[in-house]
């Protein structure tokens, strides 16, 4: 019996990264998974993945910033599984530059994935889960939404939105019995840095895209974090062990926004 037995979940952005590790976590404790992304090839080889172990899983493709495609992936999920108990946000890109550089095009599109995507998400997803009695909205922040990073200020914008979104969220729809929490991961082993792209007009060498590399010399954990780390505590967040917990920040970083660098450990 797994700890998601019998429950509908969608993971935006489902077909690599921590979406990816989000959906096979989720499938594999016992969800039915609607994996919604634009990258057709890996989401259908994760759902070939999901189902070959047992577990069930359905892809479609899907732009989160598509509002008139939100009602077909409800409907997809509803009709395909029967219900809806989980939504997790975790579609998103990141687009590396000075502030001042920044055009305002890649300001626009960074917006309307990270936050006009997740706002869709939530919007479209609550009268699913009035239906089913309840749910959990996970929303994919980032330590980037805690705190500022140069080079990466309009990604934090996006990503402090989220987190304040998530808080209000919760607000609204506790009498729902609808819960609305965000995860803030840190520098994680992803193929999004791989994709991160600079501003046209920005500075690649100011743009700090490529942090991976150094992760674990300012991580107090040392070592750099996986994808698995993260969904682990989305899993957490959907179950019935999380039902308390509504409008709070899951941070997942190793450690590096406890404050400080990491001290040499003892020989």
């Amino acid at each position: 019996m797994g700890q998601v037995s019998g429950k509908v979940a969608i993971v935006t952005g489902g077909a690599s990264g921590i979406g990816e590790a989000c959906a096979e976590t989720l499938a594999r404790e016992g969800a039915s998974v609607l994996i919604t992304d634009i990258d057709d090839h890996l989401g259908k080889t994760v759902v070939a993945r999901i189902t070959k172990a047992g577990g069930k899983a359905h892809y479609l493709h899907h732009d989160v910033r598509d509002e008139g495609a939100w009602l077909g992936v409800i409907a997809e999920a509803e009709t395909r599984f029967g219900r809806l108990d989980i939504m997790v946000a975790n579609a998103g890109i990141g687009v590396a530059a000075p502030i001042e550089t920044m055009t305002l095009a890649d300001w626009q599109r960074q917006q309307a994935i990270n936050l006009d995507g997740v706002f869709l998400s939530i919007k479209h997803a609550i009268p699913a889960m009035r239906r089913a009695g309840g749910g959990s909205i996970v929303l994919m922040s980032s330590i980037a939404g805690l705190r500022g990073s140069p080079g990466l200020a309009a990604y934090s914008a996006t990503k402090g939105g989220v987190r304040l979104l998530s808080k209000s969220v919760a607000l609204e729809h506790a009498h729902d019995n609808i819960r609305c929490n965000s995860v803030h991961p840190g520098i994680i082993a992803t193929p999004i840095w791989g994709k991160i792209p600079t501003s046209a007009e920005g500075n690649r060498r100011n743009a700090a895209i490529d942090p991976v590399e150094r992760s674990a010399a300012i991580t107090p954990l040392v070592r750099v974090g996986e994808a698995q780390d993260i969904a682990n505590g989305v899993l957490f967040l959907c179950t019935d062990a999380a039902n308390y917990m509504t409008g709070q920040e899951l941070v997942i970083d190793g450690g590096i926004t406890a404050g400080g660098r990491p001290q040499a450990r003892p020989q």
